[in-house]
């Protein structure tokens, strides 16, 4: 019986390919299937499905129940399997095949039946900088190929680098082992041209599935949109896939391209969109309500691949609330210093300088250089990994800027080779090498350290084989990976900053001028991944830049925590998702255009912790923080009404009940840093006294709440004078050590230090009765809310201005401050109701003085322009 029934939900499954499931279950009843029997089948298909609803990953909200009738790949597919066995040949990893596997089925589990009567779906799968997208979309669509998708739409950002390369992934993988099963309207060398006779494609007789790669260029896509409109007629039965790669980039609010694709939509009884993207940030502020690419039905959080390299992982962050700023890492010790005073010999300061612009050497971009030849041969001398070596250089998006590298790179590589037996020369690469070594330990990857002396050997050939590469639009000698290793230094601008994979990409030289989110983590080509040389990639960059980064890569872990949110709320859909997006004073989120459905998003601080880790050092600054501190600790200890605490064993102080006039007092008088290293910008969220105090004065006034204050001191216990901070004459404990993040060359002597980290998660209870050592960062918020529930905590650091740094925290440096520090945290009680809100300001920088070159102008000349 068991086999019998199993035949039967075979043929359940069978059907299920022709027909949606209601139409298959009445076709059973057809042929005489019990309804006992029809009952079970729908039950195990029912396990199926909600084995798929309930994979750990991908995460997904969803509007709706879109989980109707995939269960996955079956027995006779031949495109997924076909593509499961390439990946297996070309290394992949056991595991790594199954997140991939399981990522595509969710995605395909949310797409409509190809047999339902009309469907038109809207989604959006969220990925990392060069994490694997496309693998994943090649799965996606080889599933609905194996289903009965007929025509995929694959919009290939705006370059023909990037079309290209799609082309060529999408042949090799899905065409080339089932060529038989599929047609195709594009070629490696040729965006859509329009047949002559849509029949051929989509009549009756011919049962190929149709592949079409095309720019998202206003000239080809009306070529395309007309061509389907003439064929009508043959479209009802056409089920249609498009995807949407580098989904926020022309997709959104643009004049011909965002109308363009839902014509094409229009004109699909029977389609599904799916956008891929790194870089939400336009898509997520589309106005939902509007007839738009809204992700509507369904948001894919992809899972972040192991091995990746993100802006996290190279340039660290800081810590989110709820964090312990302890567990936040620093980043590798990868990212180099290019000085401000470089930039006028490597890129032009403003228009009127890029006719005659010639470049020049400078000591940074020749050590970047130099080390990419060493990183060549040594990769050479390992044998493993990608075989293909790049290296990046990106000041500029004007392509006679490009050519003008072209000279001084290969008299640079001419004199190199020649001088290979020049003392000099070697000694000056050896301590090159050496140092990358021994600040970056191969150990820490897995990998092996190559000595200097072995990959000597190698360097005639490294130079030999390395060309000089100009990749713009308008250049004939670009990267092309398909024919060979390649050994290349690349010059380019925007068609190397978006989708287009730099294969062995092991150095980048980086000082282009960008003024928003999405544009600067898209230009980070060296994201990604590095089998095989993980300890070797070095970028060179100016250090307002890998601020900006650093900021970035917040805003992401930010924006991908918000998701989160959303994603485990089975309340929440596409229709009901907000994620607010942190800004900056001098980047925007995404360009204006794209903005234009945003609104103004209010902060809370209830639940929250906020703490100062940026200072000014000079003497003058500091000096009114300590001042302000000991006038807030002698008035509280003047006040009887307030109960101390004294722990001097533990060098902490503790004071309960304090008026709340007392902390809203204190607040006005101490400095908090703006939160930016950028001149002229206005002031930042991140520790806005103004938004604190309303915030407080708020609470105080709609709750009740927060009218008594908790102040600690946490400092360590007395020990000589010296070390001890005195706030007031019975009040005194030692001083505790805070290091800055390493200034850059380019920033010695700057009034600046961050020091990132400033509360431990113990400190956040240091009110409550007990050791809060071992709680974690909720347990700790919960203890608070039933003990503490309307009292705010105000922590107080005497900070020692040398701060010496741990031996092993190697991007550290002393805090070299004029005077002692004062480092404030504070400590927001959870509201059991509703909270009070502020609102921020929006913030702008002032970039008089900055020349930012107009990639929207750029990217409006190649998606409008003709072909």
């Amino acid at each position: 019986m068991a086999d019998e029934f199993d035949d039967m939900y075979d043929t359940f499954s069978m059907l299920l390919d022709k027909c949606p499931p209601a139409e298959t279950v009445k076709r059973l009843e057809q042929f005489g299937i019990d309804a006992t029997t029809i009952r079970r089948i729908q039950e195990r298909h029912e396990q199926q499905i909600t084995r798929i609803r309930e994979l750990e990953e991908p995460q997904t909200v969803i509007r709706g129940n879109r989980d109707t009738w995939y269960t996955g790949p079956r027995p006779g597919d031949r495109c997924w399997p076909a593509l499961e066995q390439s990946l297996h040949d070309r290394g992949w990893s056991v595991s790594s095949a199954k997140t991939l596997d399981e990522s595509s089925t969710r995605i395909m589990s949310l797409l409509d039946h190809p047999r339902e009567p009309s469907f038109s779906t809207r989604g959006l799968a969220l990925g990392y900088v060069q994490s694997g997208k496309t693998t994943n979309f090649t799965a996606v669509m080889a599933k609905a190929a194996d289903r009965g998708y007929k025509l995929f739409i694959v919009l290939s950002g705006i370059h023909n680098g990037l079309r290209r390369q799609t082309q060529a992934r999408l042949v090799s993988e899905l065409v080339e082992p089932n060529p038989d099963l599929w047609s195709q309207l594009t070629g490696l060398d040729q965006d859509f041209v329009p047949p002559a006779n849509p029949a051929s494609f989509f009549g009756k007789s011919n049962r190929t599935h149709v592949l079409c790669v095309v720019k998202k260029n206003a000239t080809v896509l009306r070529k395309l949109a007309r061509w389907l409109e003439g064929a009508s007629s043959y479209l009802e039965n056409c089920p249609a896939l498009i995807i949407d790669d580098e989904a926020d980039q022309a997709t959104v609010a643009t004049k011909s391209i965002n109308p363009l694709i839902r014509r094409i939509m229009e004109g699909l009884p029977r389609s599904a969109y799916i956008g891929y993207t790194a870089s939400p940030f336009a898509n997520l502020l589309i106005d939902p309500s509007a007839e738009d690419l809204y992700p509507r039905d369904f948001i894919v959080s992809l899972p972040k691949p192991t091995d990746h390299f993100g802006t996290e992982v190279l340039f660290g962050r800081y810590a989110l609330d709820g964090e312990d700023p302890a567990d936040v890492d620093d980043g590798y010790d990868m990212i180099r210093s290019v000085p401000e005073t470089d930039i006028e010999y490597v890129r032009p300061l403003s228009r009127a300088d890029v006719d005659g612009f010639a470049p020049e050497i400078t000591e940074t971009l020749r050590e970047a250089v130099l080390y990419f030849w060493l990183v060549v041969a040594a990769r050479r001398v390992r044998g493993t990994g990608n075989p293909h070596n790049t290296m990046l250089i990106h000041t500029s998006v004007n392509t006679s800027v490009h050519n003008s590298f072209r000279a001084p790179l290969e008299a640079l590589r001419a004199d190199t080779r020649a001088s290979l037996d020049d003392t000099a020369l070697v000694e000056e690469l050896r301590r090159l090498w050496d140092n990358e070594t021994g600040q970056v330990a191969a150990e820490d990857f897995g990998e092996v350290r190559v000595p200097f002396e072995s990959l000597l050997s190698e360097l005639p050939l490294a130079l030999d084989s390395c060309r000089i590469i100009m990749d713009n639009s308008s250049s004939q000698d670009r990267l092309d990976y398909e024919n060979g290793p390649v050994i290349a230094i690349a010059v380019g601008g925007n068609t190397l900053s978006r989708g287009l994979t730099l294969e062995g990409l092991s150095v980048s030289y980086f000082v282009r001028a960008v003024s928003a989110y999405d544009t600067l983590l898209q230009m980070g080509r060296w994201f990604g991944f590095r089998n095989g040389y993980a300890d070797l990639p070095r970028t060179w960059m100016t250090d307002e830049l890998a601020e900006w980064f650093r900021h970035l890569a917040t805003v992401e872990t930010e924006m991908r925590r918000d998701i989160d949110v959303y994603l485990h709320n089975p309340n929440e859909t596409p229709l009901t998702f907000a994620v607010r997006l942190r800004t900056h004073p001098s980047l925007q989120v995404t360009a204006a255009a794209k903005m234009k459905g945003a609104v103004k998003a209010a902060s809370s601080y209830g639940g929250k912790r906020v703490q100062t880790h940026c200072f000014h050092t000079d003497s003058a600054w500091l000096s009114q923080n300590l001042v302000a501190a000991q006038r807030l600790v002698s008035r509280v200890v003047a006040n009887n009404a307030v109960a101390k605490e004294n722990r001097s064993t533990e060098g902490r102080v503790l004071f309960r009940g304090v008026p709340h006039d007392v902390v809203l007092d204190f607040l006005g008088e101490y400095q908090f840093h703006e939160g930016s290293r950028e001149k002229g910008a206005k002031l930042a969220r991140e520790n806005d006294a103004k938004l604190i105090t309303d915030y407080i004065r708020k609470r105080v006034r709609n709750a009740g709440a927060l009218r008594r204050w908790n102040i600690a001191i946490i400092g360590n216990p007395p020990k000589a004078p010296e070390d001890s901070h005195e706030f007031a004459p019975t009040v005194t404990v030692g001083r505790v050590t805070r290091a800055r993040l390493a200034l850059r060359a380019d920033d010695k002597g700057e009034d600046f230090a961050d020091i990132k980290t400033l509360m431990s998660r113990k400190d956040a209870a240091v009110d409550l009765p007990g050791d809060a050592t071992g709680m974690t960062e909720q347990q700790i918020r919960d203890a608070r809310r039933v003990q503490l529930p309307d009292t705010g905590l105000l922590v107080l650091y005497p900070i020692d201005k040398y701060s010496e740094p741990d031996r092993s925290k190697k991007l550290r440096e002393p805090l070299d401050a004029e005077e002692h520090v004062i480092g404030v945290g504070i400590v927001f009680p959870e509201p059991d109701g509703p909270d009070s809100s502020v609102e921020p300001e929006y913030i702008a920088a002032d970039l008089s003085g900055v020349q930012l070159e107009d990639f929207e102008e750029e990217e409006l000349r190649l998606i409008e322009g003709e072909e």
